[in-house]
């Protein structure tokens, strides 16, 4: 544009953001300020080459950080407003968030598990529980007792309906509380493969269940370990198996397999050789493998891949030592280590997954291995879950435990699968303690002696200290 023109539009446009007409208006006074940066730019030849060097045509700024903020915030109309709302805000909302956050988190304990659980299963897990009972204590959790309420008559029909299904199944139950009832009679319904005959609601209950059933099991465990009871955690292990497959105390353990019903279980049975067992059926040849009579090819090849590819096939090895000892023998006070190595016999580099098949289980679940260690007497000495690794042929499991009193010991050494139903091992671990009075004097070399009558680094600095103070006490008794 032309001179003429620039400075029209300077003109008009100076007369409509003047600070003037436009009192207590931030707004316009920063316009106008633009306008006459631009005028300037465009009629200055040093604002213009300011302008294009610098983008300013009062030539190079200095840095200036500054904060957008909506201009409604700016407006003086609306200063009581904004004030009103920090105030909400910081006084009212951010308090409440804070409150709320700590007394959901101090409900929960290790694990993600609510204490009221933890109490839960410390009251009713014991050294005689039974597996068929277990149901019943989980559906008592704290964490199902909001959701598991029955809110409806119709509601309470079902579970009713649900429960003249698998009553025959079921421990008779020793709570008659509405939850523990209803949540008894769900996973009921899955562990006898009945869901079908369950309402969308009911299934949407029972897959919350079963999403926390792996961490509550857990629970369980972590309880029957600080009660120091065996046979009880075997049996909360072993029911985390079975919820993992969807089969239950009195059903074969080939109905893990794909395709496998009580129909094809009848025609295991029926065979010279008798392998209703995973391990066992593995044994037997592919062709000679009953049961799969009206099955197609693909759905053989499914059951045969499962059995032989993606099932584990372990055996487990143990081995009783003393670190850094000079002989293999064990004295009384040792730090021994009980060495578990679990081989995967069925191991392929190409199956990369660490996922346990179980199709009845909503969600994807992990491999790993319990491994525990007990006394005859039904102690236990370790428990602990060990994730397998994936690309890992060999496994390899460390129990350290102080040796105990001379003599000779039996332990029970049990590893035992999170998911399959099965494949559990149990060995026997001896151990021989000798008498540590046996051993050859241990003699402190004379150089080692006097090292231990040496003062340590702290000790010479506070020594040192002493001396500084001592000699700064001194100076002031001369001066006086």
């Amino acid at each position: 544009a032309d001179m003429k023109t620039v400075k029209k539009a300077y003109r008009d446009k100076s007369l409509l953001y003047h600070p003037d007409k436009n009192p207590n208006n931030p707004a316009a006074e920063a316009k106008f300020m633009m306008v006459a940066k631009a005028y300037e730019a465009l009629t200055d030849e040093t604002s213009r080459e300011n302008w294009e060097k610098y983008g300013n045509p009062d030539g190079k700024q200095s840095l200036e950080v500054s904060i957008g903020l909506p201009s409604f915030l700016l407006d003086t109309t609306n200063r009581n407003m904004v004030l009103m709302t920090y105030l909400v805000i910081m006084v009212g909302l951010i308090p409440y968030c804070v409150w709320t956050y700590y007394s959901s988190s101090s409900k929960y304990g290790e694990k993600d598990v609510m204490y009221d659980t933890y109490s839960w299963y410390h009251h009713t897990l014991g050294e005689n529980t039974l597996i068929k009972s277990l149901p019943e204590f989980l559906a008592g959790s704290a964490e199902f007792r909001k959701r598991n309420m029955p809110k409806t008559q119709k509601e309470k029909e079902e579970i009713g309906q649900i429960m003249s299904k698998v009553r025959s199944s079921m421990q008779k139950p020793k709570y008659n509380h509405p939850v523990c009832i209803k949540g008894n009679v769900l996973l009921h319904a899955h562990l006898l493969r009945k869901t079908d005959d369950l309402s969308e609601g009911a299934k949407e209950d029972l897959k919350h269940m079963l999403k926390l059933s792996g961490s509550l099991v857990d629970a369980m465990i972590s309880v029957c370990q600080h009660q120091d009871n065996v046979a009880t955690a075997v049996n909360c292990i072993e029911f985390g198996q079975y919820l993992t497959q969807g089969i239950w105390v009195r059903d074969s353990d080939l109905l893990q397999l794909p395709h496998f019903t009580a129909n094809e279980i009848k025609h295991v049975d029926k065979a010279k050789t008798k392998a209703n067992k995973v391990v066992l059926y593995r044994t037997i040849a592919d062709d000679q493998k009953k049961g799969m009579a009206t099955f197609t090819e693909d759905q053989k090849k499914d059951v045969l891949t499962c059995l032989n590819d993606v099932i584990p096939d372990i055996s487990v090895e143990s081995k009783v030592f003393v670190d850094d000892d000079e002989d293999d023998k064990v004295y009384e006070g040792d730090l021994c280590t009980v060495r578990v190595t679990i081989t995967r016999n069925n191991f392929s580099p190409e199956n990369k997954t660490s996922l346990v098949h179980a199709p009845r289980f909503p969600y994807p679940k992990q491999e790993a291995w319990w491994i525990m260690l007990g006394t005859k007497e039904g102690k236990i000495i370790s428990i602990e879950k060990v994730p397998y690794k994936q690309n890992r042929k060999v496994m390899e499991h460390n129990i350290k435990f102080l040796a105990p009193k001379q003599g000779t010991y039996n332990f029970e050494l049990h590893v035992k699968s999170n998911a399959y139903v099965g494949l559990d091992q149990r060995q026997k671990v001896e151990l021989v303690t000798l008498d540590n009075s046996t051993l050859p004097e241990y003699k402190v070399h004379p150089d080692d002696a006097e090292l231990d009558d040496e003062p340590t680094l702290f000790e010479e600095m506070l020594n040192a200290n002493i001396e500084q103070d001592s000699d700064s006490d001194d100076d002031d008794d001369d001066d006086d």
